[in-house]
């Protein structure tokens, strides 16, 4: 029997970097019964594949707790109240800068001896005030950093909140000594003095990025409370006793509803009664109203612009479409891109290899540094600890997945996961359906051609006898003659012949609609007009013969229309260096009609629909990267194999479990906009990466003091650097706080970047 997995997600508490990351999904996926693990740092959220009946979430919570850190349970508070909460964090966090900062200028001052009162103070008692002042505060402010640490060590791991406890608390136990031992310094001929400063203004500044980064992570998430907000709270219920207005929840599928202008759809459902212009642009990025009658779908969140209507509810919570989207979006941003494996491996092995780093650098210097030793050892240690900490590192992928995956969302583009957001920038070649995909999906009538009478005539003849038929062509030649206003009249003695034509009698008349064979089993000569039919075949079109009381006189051409903006998307595509191709069951006249008027060159007709995944493998075969543009239904084959499957569809409709990315509106110029998203998004992963890794590699030996010689060499340190190293040319730790805490605010803000990018092939 299979194995009944479940899915689900749970917050996670006490996560600070790629290394906490890794540590979870560690001790998640090492738990029985789990089958896979997925953290992601910017959603502070752990993906898990489970099975209940082998692992409880107590098992799980357990083993969390034992790598240090905190999972709860299915977060079941509102948006608002997590909204909130958030936001106390946030000013928690403020809290705790804003008074580590003061209280670390006010001993930083103190250190140098330009605050009154404490100058006339000897060294012991000076010092002794600073242990007194700075103690509480670097502990209250940093609590956070030791407890993780703490917690860290006891489940023998490290993590970023090891390097910053470790480094703040060498600064302070040396000021600890030699505020009250200082012998032990002198003895050895150093002249004792203090760094409370440095680890409380350490402190300051972390926290100054961590209220940076928290502000700005709060924006990444913007799409989901945009979305979340759309669905109203109420709804107007139509009972037997009138208008009823209840709270959502207490809608039931089945209820009748009325939407009056202005108000938004409360839940899923199809119009019962009434006429409305409905915007429909949170759902599909178009901005032109839809028109909603009798029979229509609509949907939660949507707005009802002019008329009232009412509707039968189908679909209500977890089920309606806006529901459906905010928990596809979700489970994209919770999910991890193929690149970020590199930072994840990286990560696992990154912060014990810095603390030997920061070792090796303090031996090195005690034994070769200049004096005093102790001194420019301690500080070269705590710098690397500090400058190290990889908050970027784990920072530069999920944010820009988060942003990346919202933007999206917003313009009608869903994408499933981060491995098919990382993939769509890699194509080489989109193999698009032509039915639905590049043209309308349904014939419309394109010419009329009259001989001898009015083409409105003819059009009213033609429609009249068709009355009677359910062939797609005779449905679009009525609906042509609707569209023009033409009365219809009831026919007489209606007959169809299968593959042939219909003849009835019309306002007295002997009417025949067919193709060439059937005009000459009537022994109908088509004349001029047969040269006009071929014409039109070459197009790509169906001709039609009208003969009116044994003469022909006309002929209507019938086509599935090329939607108006496929060939600006086909272009797009080209610009982008794809490699465009389309695939149809249409015979290869026709098709390549239709793909030389879109500009497209490689063809693929007579292609069943159970046949198109052969014909991406195909293209595969060939060393390329796919995608298969449909409509997500009956493509579904050829979208699973693609390496990006893209569904075009609206509302509810969409095929969202087949397709890695779904396109809410029919619009087929969603295609290259969502690759322009993908290379968007990757191009921001990439710069974030750099500017995490060659910001550790860069100042990594910086802080361990290898500009120490270099300077020497000239001679010293130039004026303009001696803020940052001093005399000897080590740097200062306050500086390596101040250079890491921009790093992680740098990566969230270059990833913000991607909610206003254009997506175009420009």
């Amino acid at each position: 029997m299979p194995v009944a997995t479940e899915k689900k997600e749970f917050p996670v508490q006490g996560m600070t970097c790629a290394s906490c990351v890794r540590h979870v999904e560690r001790a998640l996926g090492e738990t029985p019964g789990v089958s896979a693990a997925s953290v992601n740092l910017a959603t502070e959220r752990a993906s898990v594949a489970y099975d209940p009946s082998l692992v409880t979430f107590d098992a799980l919570a357990s083993a969390v707790s034992e790598a240090g850190y905190t999972l709860l349970p299915e977060s079941k508070e509102s948006e608002d109240a997590d909204a909130l909460r958030k936001a106390r964090e946030v000013r928690a966090l403020r809290r705790r800068f804003v008074s580590s900062a003061i209280v670390g200028a006010f001993v930083m001052l103190a250190s140098f001896n330009v605050i009154p009162g404490l100058n006339d103070l000897s060294d012991r008692a000076r010092f002794t005030a600073l242990f007194v002042i700075a103690t509480p505060v670097q502990f209250w402010a940093g609590r956070q950093f030791y407890t993780g640490a703490w917690s860290a060590a006891r489940h023998r791991t490290a993590n970023m909140s090891t390097l910053i406890a470790v480094g703040t608390v060498a600064a302070w136990a040396y000021s600890v000594v030699a505020t009250f031992a200082p012998g032990f310094f002198e003895r050895g001929g150093l002249m004792a003095d203090v760094y409370y400063d440095t680890a409380i203004v350490i402190i300051a500044l972390i926290l100054l990025g961590r209220y940076l980064e928290a502000t700005a992570r709060s924006r990444t998430s913007s799409a989901i409370k945009k979305l979340m907000g759309m669905q109203p709270k109420t709804a107007t219920v139509l009972t037997d006793g009138g208008e009823v207005e209840t709270l959502i929840n207490a809608v039931k599928v089945g209820d009748l509803l009325i939407v009056k202008p202005g108000e938004r759809i409360p839940v899923d459902g199809v119009v019962v009664s009434g006429r409305s212009a409905v915007d429909e642009a949170m759902l599909t990025g178009e901005s032109l109203p839809v028109t909603k009658s009798q029979g229509v779908n609509v949907y939660a969140g949507t707005i009802n612009t002019t008329g009232g209507i009412t509707f039968r509810a189908t679909q209500i919570g977890k089920g309606t479409a806006i529901a459906r989207i905010v928990a596809l979006v979700q489970e994209a941003q919770g999910s991890k891109a193929p690149i970020q494996r590199l930072a994840d491996q990286i990560a696992a092995i990154f912060v014990p290899a810095v603390i030997a780093v920061a070792a090796l650098a303090f031996l090195l210097w005690m034994l070769v540094g200049p004096s005093p030793v102790l001194t420019y050892a301690l500080l070269t240690f705590i710098s690397v600890l500090i400058i190290a900490c990889p908050c970027a590192l784990g920072l530069a992928t999920p944010t820009a997945i988060m942003v990346g995956t919202g933007r999206g969302a917003e313009s009608g583009i869903l994408i499933r996961n981060a491995e098919a957001l990382e993939t769509a920038h890699k194509l080489d070649a989109v193999m698009l359906d032509k039915t639905g995909t590049l043209t309308q999906g349904k014939p419309r009538v394109t010419d009329v051609i009259a001989a001898g009478m009015a083409e409105r005539d003819l059009a009213a003849l033609a429609a009249s006898a068709e009355r009677r038929s359910e062939h797609p062509l005779a449905l679009a030649v009525v609906q042509y003659a609707k569209e023009l206003g033409i009365s219809l009249s009831e026919p007489q003695d209606f007959a169809a012949e299968a593959g042939l034509g219909v003849k009835a009698m019309v306002d007295g008349k002997a009417v025949l609609i067919g193709n060439d064979l059937f005009m000459a089993e009537w022994s109908l000569h088509v004349d001029g007009l047969g040269d006009r039919a071929k014409l039109l075949s070459t197009q790509g079109k169906t001709p039609i013969y009208v003969a009116v009381d044994g003469e022909v006189r006309g002929l209507i051409a019938i086509a599935d229309t090329i939607r108006p903006e496929s060939k600006e998307a086909v272009a797009s595509l080209k610009a982008l260096g794809l490699e465009v191709v389309m695939v149809t069951g249409d015979t290869e006249g026709t098709a390549k009609a239709i793909a030389g008027e879109l500009g497209i060159e490689r063809v693929m007709a007579q292609v069943l629909p159970e046949h198109k995944a052969d014909e991406v493998k195909r293209l595969q075969a060939e060393g390329k990267r796919v995608a298969m543009v449909g409509d997500g239904i009956n493509d579904a084959p050829a979208l699973a194999q693609a390496d990006v499957g893209i569904a075009i569809g609206t509302g509810a409709d969409v095929a969202m479990e087949t397709a890695a990315i779904t396109l809410m509106s029919g619009d087929v110029r969603g295609v290259p906009r969502a690759i322009a998203l993908s290379k968007a998004t990757m191009r921001a992963i990439r710069q974030n990466l750099f500017w995490a890794f060659a910001y550790n590699v860069a100042l990594i030996p910086v802080a361990a003091g290898v500009l120490y010689p270099v300077f020497n060499a000239l001679g010293g340190v130039p004026d303009s650097l001696d803020f940052a190293f001093g005399d000897q040319g080590f740097l200062n730790p306050i500086l390596a706080a101040a250079a890491m805490a921009l790093s992680s605010v740098s990566v969230v803000s270059n990833s913000l970047r991607l909610r206003h990018s254009r997506l175009s092939s420009g």
